[in-house]
């Protein structure tokens, strides 16, 4: 007996051991429960959501990208597979045998031979276990079960992208699509796009006796978009010489406008805009490490770095300390940039063999769980400032600090904005790199503040701030060589971005354990590092 108690005990242990050999604190299937409820209460009476998964991606040949999940669709369900469809309605609806239910989540089908050779499904079983679904199927019986989408007022989906390949077997992302648009009757091209709809709009919404301010409109919309251009109803309206014609004209424009189909691609992007821009506080516990993980990695290479790296190398460091916290991915294509290709916004090439003393700007983020960070610091790679670096370092970080004071609920979120830009143009202007602090210039290219979530520019509405949002805060200084300055300030290329949570009591820096300020950067540079004594075999 006492051997079989030890026995069952060694056993118990190898069994909840092994489950604990896999990740444990994803959302919760109640989060996404609670998700699609808030949804479900938005759509109006006798309407339907369908919501696809993403699909998989062709890297090259035969090799596959590794599958990541589309932000909504992981958002609504929690489900991390490709080929899968969620489906909810309105109201109750009842099946052949008389149960109701009012949303189906469609799933990949266990396969054996498939499981084999790229990991285990969860299948129906899994879905309604796992995942908290009443009402679960197969993905073919998506294709199957003949839904009736025309019966409904509004079928709610987001744009379809048609990015995917047709795969073998009648349940992928392709076929479910293809599927659903002969069904639902959809036709692409019913949907003006945003900028014709614009000038629809103003042209519909104008009077009459005002139609010289829509032209002007126009004129000036034709100057950057030239579909415009070749649009029969515009060039009408702008060549009409009499308010008679252009009365008709007008009501043929207005009729454009009203939608001829019952599927609308605004209100699941609009809804789910405003739900995920405010984080509940499941949301924040994880997206806080991502975080915290990017902020660690910053501080690891700014101890590491030395003259005779690559780029490459610091990338890996970040990376190696995101996948030691066991953060799953990054949350976008990891940016290292030594010299002037710091001064390059998105470089991703991250090819430079050498770094040299040059200053490198790194802007890289964790994603965990789903949610992702993204955090840019910029560090000399010797160690030590240069005079010239310095001063535009210090400009950058004080206009940071401008712009973060005003993370406060109720504030514009155009705000920081507009208080970084003021700082830097002043701080330009004193360093003579511009004439005036009115000056137009190209080194400051970009806004300064984005949401981040399940995707690192999370979708919003950027409006006013809010309680639990949170919002990154990056200004930026570009001087790329060549500039129209001071040869000194050529080839820099810096900054310095913080994910801000905002809270009733002031904003909260989450990234703050990376240090910012120069002499802190310094300090921590001058920290000897784990990787100092690692060192590989030499392979020329």
């Amino acid at each position: 007996m006492k051997y079989l108690k030890i026995l069952l005990i060694t056993c118990l242990t190898f069994v909840l051991n092994g489950f604990s050999q896999t990740p444990t604190d994803y959302l919760t299937k109640d989060f996404h429960k609670n998700r699609r409820e808030i949804l479900r209460a938005k759509m109006p009476t006798n309407s339907i959501i369908v919501v696809f998964a993403n699909p998989v991606r062709n890297r090259a040949n035969d090799v596959d990208y590794v599958f990541h999940q589309d932000p909504n669709f992981y958002y609504l369900t929690g489900y991390r597979e490709p080929n899968a469809v969620l489906v909810m309605f309105s109201d109750n609806q009842t099946d052949k045998n008389g149960n109701l239910f009012n949303e189906i989540l469609y799933v990949q089908k266990r396969d054996k031979r498939a499981e084999q050779w790229n990991g285990k499904r969860l299948g129906v079983e899994g879905a309604i276990r796992e995942l908290g679904f009443k009402t679960a199927m197969n993905a073919e019986d998506f294709v199957k079960l003949n839904i009736d989408f025309k019966k409904f007022d509004k079928v709610f989906i987001e744009k379809f992208n048609d990015d995917y390949r047709d795969l073998s077997g009648s349940a992928d992302i392709f076929n479910l699509v293809k599927d659903f648009k002969i069904k639902a009757g959809y036709d692409p091209n019913i949907y003006l796009s945003r900028v014709k709809e614009y000038v629809y709009n103003n042209i519909a919404n104008t009077p009459i006796e005002s139609s010289a301010n829509v032209i002007q409109i126009i004129n000036q919309v034709e100057g950057r978009f030239e579909e415009i251009k070749d649009d029969k109803l515009i060039k009408e309206y702008k060549t009409a010489n009499t308010d008679v014609l252009k009365k008709d004209i007008k009501q043929k424009i207005t009729l454009a406008l009203k939608p001829k189909t019952n599927i609308d691609i605004t209100f699941l992007t609009s809804n789910l805009a405003t739900m995920r821009e405010v984080k509940t506080a499941e949301e924040l516990k994880l997206l806080t490490k991502a975080v915290r993980i990017s902020a660690i990695g910053q501080i690891e290479v700014m101890k590491a770095m030395k003259p005779h790296m690559s780029e490459t190398e610091l990338q890996g460091i970040h990376e190696f300390v995101y996948k030691k916290y066991g953060a799953e991915y990054e949350g976008y294509p990891s940016i290292v940039g030594a010299g002037n290709n710091g001064c390059i916004l998105h470089y991703i090439e991250n090819n430079k063999t050498k770094i040299g003393n040059d200053l490198v700007l790194m802007d890289l983020g964790a994603e965990y769980r789903g949610y992702t960070a993204d955090v840019t610091r910029t560090i000399p790679a010797s160690g030590k400032f240069t005079t010239a670096q310095k001063e535009i370092y210090d400009l950058v970080y004080e206009a940071q600090e401008a712009g973060i004071t005003l993370y406060k609920i109720g504030t514009n979120m155009q705000a920081p904005n507009l208080a970084a830009i003021k700082v830097i143009n002043e701080g330009l202007f004193k360093l003579g790199i511009i004439k005036s602090a009115d000056e137009k210039h190209p080194y400051l290219p970009h806004g300064t503040s984005h949401h981040i979530g399940l995707d690192v520019h999370d979708p919003g509405n950027y409006g006013n701030f809010e309680e639990n949002m949170v919002v990154t805060m990056e200004p930026g200084i570009y001087i790329p060589d060549g500039s129209n300055c001071d040869k000194k300030y050529w080839g820099i290329g810096i900054r310095i971005e913080d994910d801000i949570l905002i809270t009733k009591n002031g904003p909260v820096n989450l990234s703050e354990e990376a240090p910012r300020t120069s002499e802190e950067i310094e300090k921590m540079m001058a920290k000897k590092s784990v990787l100092d004594d690692f060192v590989l075999p030499n392979l020329d």
